[in-house]
This record gives structure tokens, sequence and C-alpha cells, in this order.
């Protein structure tokens, strides 16, 4: 194991590492490096529980006693992470008004191929269509990990699953659950020899979520957020299902309607 003072001790935001972070605000600099960034101490636990490591991690001087960081610490650096202990004027120049974190992680993010879902009779596999909101994404994510999705298949143009604000709203399950990014024509090819069948969510369905048979592998597929499913992604499902309304509104957010389908196919699965 290598020794504690490995750790590097920064004071100015000019560091090469605080700089990064900040530069992974913008997806071109996500995109052309393939990292990411995670705040907080819990999401770096949770993400240790998937033995998911950071490229670097950085962390406050005034969480240095802190005892679960001093032990993640250790462990991070028996792997050889970079390990910065951050001066607060260095730590203000990367924390966020709305949420200060003392810990941050730099972490290099992970796409599956559609060859990399492990399917069972009892899996489901969520396609989000044109997802624009990170929130919405990320508590997919989180729900998707909840019921132990096969993963998230995103098609065509979605929002950066990578954003600081989609992994905070996943509260640690962008460690957990799998991604991967097709076009519609491609998901569907690859989808349709594997039996199961592909069920779309949509208003203008008359089939009750709660009634259909529901056969596994389950392809849940999601629309956007204002827009739905377009028609022609409609007319290759295998069903198209409906949320019940009561009241006024004639629709749900994209997270909770995903939520509520999704516990249902897993009850109906189990």
């Amino acid at each position: 194991m290598r020794e504690a003072n490995a750790v590097k001790l920064v004071t100015s935001a000019a560091n090469p590492a605080i700089k990064l972070v900040r530069a992974l605000d913008d997806k071109k600099h996500r995109r052309e490096t393939g990292l990411y960034v995670a705040e907080g101490l819990r999401t770096a636990l949770t993400a240790a529980e998937q033995n998911v490591w950071p490229e670097t991690l950085i962390f406050s001087s005034e969480l240095k006693q802190h005892p679960k960081l001093r032990a993640y610490l250790d462990r991070c650096l028996a792997r050889g992470i970079d390990c910065i202990e951050a001066s607060n004027q260095a730590m203000e120049k990367i924390a966020r008004r709305d949420n200060p974190q003392g810990v941050v992680g730099i972490y290099r993010a992970g796409w599956s191929r559609l060859e990399d879902f492990s399917l069972t009779p009892q899996s489901c596999l969520i396609a989000l269509q044109m997802i624009r909101d990170p929130g919405n994404l990320g508590t997919i994510m989180r729900t998707a990990d909840a019921v132990g999705a096969a993963g998230i298949v995103l098609i065509d143009e979605c929002c950066d699953p990578f954003s600081i604000e989609a992994v905070r709203a996943s509260m640690g399950s962008i460690f957990a659950v799998k991604l991967a990014k097709a076009r519609f024509a491609d998901f569907n090819a690859w989808r349709q020899p594997l039996g199961g069948m592909l069920v779309g969510t949509s208003l203008r369905a008359s089939e009750d979520y709660r009634k259909l048979d529901y056969r596994g592998p389950v392809f849940l597929m999601m629309g956007n957020e204002q827009a739905g499913l377009p028609r022609e992604y409609e007319d290759a499902c295998d069903a198209r299902v409906r949320i019940p309304m009561r009241g006024t509104a004639d629709s749900l957010n994209v997270a909770v309607a995903t939520a509520i389908v999704l516990y249902e196919i897993n009850r109906a699965t189990l």
C-alpha cells in the first residue's frame, strides 16, 4: 500500500485537476475526454460498492479527518488513484452553490453495446427516446437500478447521462446501470430475435398498463417529455399501454410514468 503522504495538497484553483473538474461541466469536454464528475462521499462509496473507482479524487481539507473518507482514501491510494486534498479556496472553484460537496471524483464514462445486455424471460430493458431533461434521466436510472432492470438504451438524441445533473439525480445508480446508445432501427433489429415484447406508452393507447400480459424479456420504450413516441415507433411496438388518469391532468412526468410501468412489469414477470 502506498503511504498516506501520497495525497497531494492543492491550494491553487489553477491546478490542472481543479481546472478539469470545471471543464467537465461542458458536454463537449466530457465527450472528448470520456470523463465525468460525481459529487459527494456517499456517491463515491456507492461507486466503490460496484467496484467503480475514480481516476482522480478531490476532497476538502475540512473533511480529511472524516473516518469514512479516511478509510476510502486508503483504498484509493492502494489502487494508485490520484488523491488531492484541496484548500477551501481551491474547493470553492468547483463547489456548486446549490449543493456544495466536499468530495468530488473524476470517473471514466462506461458505455455498453447492445450485445452486452444479458437478458432472461424475467428481464426488463428500458429504451428512452429523445429524453431531454437530465433530472428525468437520472431519476429513471435510479428506478431502473431499484427494480433490477437489465439496463437503459438511449434512442436518438437524448441528454447526456454523465452530466452532473443526471449523475446527481441517479443517486449513485449511474455506477450500477448499463447504458447504451442506438438508433431505433438498430435497437429494434437487435431485440426482435430475442423474443419477448416491445411495449410503448402512449396517450393514444387504449390498453391499461395493468391489464397487459407481459411476456419477457420486456423492452419498455418511453418517449420524449413533450412529444411522446413518434408514430412510427409506436407502430413498431408489440403493445401500447396507457396509465389511466382520473383528474384533469392528461399525462405524467416521464420519470414518474416510467417508474409506475416498471414496477408493474416487475410484479408481472417475477
